[in-house]
Order: C-alpha cells, then structure tokens, then sequence
C-alpha cells in the first residue's frame, strides 16, 4: 500500500482536494491522511478543519504556523516556522509521497521540507500564471521540487515541460473545481437565503478580493474603488467573502464588513462560505467580482461572468466570461457596463470551460499508483538542441 500524505492549508484548496481524497480513500492500493495547516486552524479565518473533521478523512498532523500578522514580515516568519514543523510531521509520518495543491506559502513550505527529506512529490496545478502576486514564483519552485505534475490544462503543461520538467511526468487531468462542481448538490434558494441571512434580489454579486501582493500596499485603495462602484449600486445584492491569509488581508477584510454593515439590507460578509454554500451562491448570482482564481476556473461552468480586477490573476487562461479590468473605479464600471449588456449576457450559455471535464480526480488517483515516484534524481528536460 503507497501511503499518501496530502496538505492542505486553506478552505478553498481543501474543497478542491476533497474529490481526490474520495478516491484515494476508496482504493485499497492508496492510504492518504491529510497534513492540515493555514488558515484552517485559525479561528480568524473561520477555523474550517472543523469541515474537515465532519467529512471523516483522517488528519495526519496538525501543522500551526498563522501568527497574529498581517505584514510581509509575519508571513516569512510562518514560511519559516512551517517548514521546521513540516520537516518534524514527514520525519515522524514517513510516507511515500506528499501531494500539494497549487501556490501558497504553506505549500512551499512543505514541498521544501519534503524536498530536503527524501520524500517525492506530486504537485496539482502547476504551470499557471498569476503575474501580480508572489504566489507564481513559489508555485514554479514548488514544479522544480516536485517529481509528478498534474495541470489544469495544455497550455500549464507545455509550461511545466518548458521549466525543464520530464513530459512523461507531466499530465494534464483538468482542474479539480470542476470535480466538485460535478459531485457537489446544490442548496436550494430559500435555504440558502436563509443560511446567509439576506434574499437575493433582481440582481446579485459574489465578492472576493485578495491583496496583490507584488504591489506596495495597494490593497485598500483597490477595494475602496470596487465599493465606490458597489454603493452606487443599490439594486444588487453583495455576497461578500473574506481575503485569504495574504499581507493586507485584514485591511481589506475591514472594509468589506464595513461596507456590509452600512447595508445590512443588501449585502452580507460571510467569511468563509464553504464549498457547497459557494457553490450554491454561484448558480444564483450574476457574477463573480474581484480577484480570486475561482472567478477563472468555476465560475464559467455556472454560465455566469466574471469582472476580474487588477493584477492578481493576470496571465491565467480564461474562458470568455471573464472581463478583465484595472483596479480603478471607471474601468470597473466599464466591466459592468459590459457584464450586463444584452451581448454578452446571451453569450453566455454557450461558453465553454477551458479547464476539463470533471474528472480530475480520477486521472490523478490513477496516475499515483501507477507513475513511478522512487527515482529522487530528476534530469533537466531541456527543449533546446
């Protein structure tokens, strides 16, 4: 039997990771137990291993690195602290393979510890581009530290094998949103207003913006401009959720439920919504708004548009429901302008998801009981003659 550590350090990799864990742990040949980290138990952030402990997988160790910073500094200080911890939990749990899910911190924390221990490595949603936060560069060192790659689509994995990567070794699986899209039932309407605490209205929004952490404290200036255009909107309901673990992350967090308290009537701050929930507020609303990845990766099998503002996620691939614009106030009202026009909202029907099937999970079960993981050595795929 391959015993499989997998990490996980923030309520959204977790909802991914969860159609992987379903078939691991139904396979006799794999053991998993999950290295639980981040923000899942910080009560600030909603303390959501208690979402893990409810789905019955087994929690391996549990790995406390989030201080009470919200700095630059804090977030070195946790990079470092996890991977003293992570080295001691690989040391004590021994497996024979870690698997990590796309470009945090936490992760390349892990990844290092396991790297510098012998231990190899599979990593899901490599490849990618996010050009304004620092998460890019961590998730193509995590590619080098890593010995099997399963991306999200062609392209990732012609990048994956341009960064010096075996090709026999990279494979191209789809994302493992839509998995979870695909598994995942729906809250009805009522209930969910219920859940929130607000009724939907004629028109509705989903919010989630993250800092961008490859600019100097912009953070706030950038959501002040996307709440000046949502107070001129007073015929739409906000869902709003929180920022993750980033530098900045409380600063926007504060005036997201500021703005919430100021319109109780139309909008709500739900720091974490989890997966179904999430889900659930995605198939009612009209768009998904901000800067998080979800906006690119799950939105459009909603058949709904995405406003992605700013940096943070530039470089992604992107189905046609996605409008991008600056983090300005008159560019994101622009966005708007154009999410609600009557062409693009008859487009949207028909987009088509650039990133898979829904079977992620499978391919990648399949995948790590069969690739061979027990060669540390890799050689440099290079591309030139």
């Amino acid at each position: 039997m391959k015993r499989v550590c997998v990490v996980t350090g923030s309520r959204a990799e977790y909802g991914l990771l969860r159609p992987l864990m379903r078939e691991i742990e139904n396979d006799p040949e794999l053991e998993a137990g999950l290295l639980v980290t981040g923000t899942h138990l910080s009560p600030d952030h909603g303390l959501t291993v208690q979402e893990i402990e409810r789905d019955g997988f087994p929690i391996a160790e549990r790995i406390e690195i989030v201080l009470s910073s919200d700095t630059r500094v804090g977030a070195c200080k946790m990079v470092g602290l996890a991977f003293i911890s992570f080295g001691e939990a690989l040391a004590r749990l021994a497996p024979d393979l870690v698997v990590g899910l796309g470009d945090r911190f936490e992760l390349f924390a892990a990844v290092g510890a396991a790297h510098l221990s012998g231990i190899p490595v599979a990593h899901i949603h490599g490849g990618e581009v996010t050009a304004g936060a620092f998460d890019d560069a961590l998730r193509h060192s995590i590619t080098k530290m890593s010995h099997l790659h399963f991306t999200s689509t062609e392209a990732y994995r012609n990048r994956v094998i341009q960064l010096g990567e075996d090709p026999e070794r990279v494979f191209n699986v789809g994302a493992l949103g839509l998995d979870a899209i695909r598994t995942v039932s729906p809250i009805a309407r009522g209930e969910l207003e219920s859940s929130l605490g607000i009724r939907f209205g004629a028109r509705n929004l989903l919010v989630t913006y993250h800092p961008v952490t490859l600019e100097h404290r912009t953070a706030g200036s950038q959501v002040d401009a996307l709440l000046a255009e949502l107070e001129a909107r007073t015929d739409t309901t906000i869902i709003f959720t929180g920022a993750n673990a980033d530098p900045q992350g409380r600063e926007v967090n504060a005036r997201l439920r500021a703005f919430a308290a100021r319109h109780p009537d139309r909008s709500t701050f739900v720091e974490n919504l989890g997966q179904q929930r999430y889900f659930s507020v995605l198939a009612q609303v009209d768009a998904v708004v901000g800067n998080s990845s979800s906006g690119l990766i799950e939105a459009s099998s909603f058949h709904v548009g995405t406003i992605n503002i700013g940096d943070r996620q530039k470089g992604r691939v992107a189905a046609s429901s996605v409008i991008h614009c600056a983090a300005k106030r008159d560019a994101i009202a622009q966005a708007f302008e154009r999410l609600y026009s009557r062409e693009f909202q008859e487009a949207l029907p028909g987009v088509v998801n650039p990133y898979g099937d829904g079977h992620a999970a499978e391919r990648i079960k399949r995948a790590l009981k069969t690739a061979c993981t027990g060669r540390l050595k890799k050689g440099f795929y290079d591309l030139l003659p």
